[in-house]
């Protein structure tokens, strides 16, 4: 059996326990990370911990019940929800607040990201070189708690979180609101300092493993790498992330 057990289990003080206490957590506006429920839960409970979720976009996660129980707490009844440590932001408001500003917008995009080491390290820069907002997707992304905060030394409670329901959906508004998208890309044929990157651009970084998502790549409208003076087959995510944005600071003046 897999072993849910973890170095990075969260504090019991950043849990909502039990399924009653994560709607009644819900309904009175608390930010929640993310449900964890049961995956054999069944009934107007269960149902109704979805209905609620959905309504307020918070991602549910169907797990085992070794991962709830790894949590080390009782009386869970198979759900446990892990507490925001970040304000998530809506991007059209953001993108509207930026160009309102008169200043050129810069948004990071995370695709497949989940060590929060990575994440943390990549929030510390983007908030350095006045990355606007970050998004993410509200499924297969690392999630942002205590730990993540840690790793960036505060910048995730500083900078804009926008977490949407598909990338794919949100690089059409981004192409709405006149924003290029860029996919970093180590087989590009531009490198990134052949690109305009002072114009209105939205960065795309994928995992190391797998990179971006297929899909996500043919959407995006320009392919740029990193150029490397001797041959490996890739930077650690969070290096590549600050290479990339201070480019676009050096750019950008």
């Amino acid at each position: 059996m897999k072993n849910f057990r973890s170095p990075q289990r969260p504090k019991k003080s950043s849990l909502v326990i039990g399924p009653q206490a994560v709607i009644s957590a819900m309904q009175s506006g608390k930010a929640l990370d993310r449900i964890y429920l049961d995956n054999l839960s069944k009934g107007a409970l269960a149902s109704q911990i979805r209905t609620v979720a959905a309504e307020h976009g918070v991602p549910v996660n169907y797990v085992p019940a070794a991962k709830l129980n790894s949590f080390n707490i009782t009386g869970h009844e198979g759900c446990v929800a892990q507490i925001a440590r970040v304000q998530y932001q809506n991007l059209q408001d953001v993108i509207s607040f930026v160009i309102e500003s008169g200043e050129v917008p810069l948004f990071l995009i995370l695709d497949g990201i989940t060590d929060i080491r990575n994440i943390g390290g990549i929030a510390r820069t983007a908030y350095c070189t006045g990355v606007h907002a970050i998004i993410i997707p509200d499924k297969g992304v690392g999630a942002l708690n205590e730990d993540a905060v840690m790793t960036s030394a505060g910048a995730l409670e500083k900078i804009a979180v926008c977490r949407v329901n598909s990338l794919m959906k949100t690089v059409d508004d981004l192409h709405l609101n006149g924003i290029r998208v860029f996919a970093s890309e180590m087989t590009a044929e531009k490198s990134i300092g052949e690109c305009d990157l002072s114009i209105p651009a939205a960065i795309v970084m994928g995992s190391e493993d797998n990179g971006i998502y297929p899909a996500l790549m043919k959407i995006c409208d320009e392919k740029v790498k990193i150029p490397m003076a001797n041959d490996f087959e890739s930077l650690n995510v969070s290096v590549a992330t600050g290479i990339i944005l201070y480019e676009v600071m050096r750019q950008r003046g």
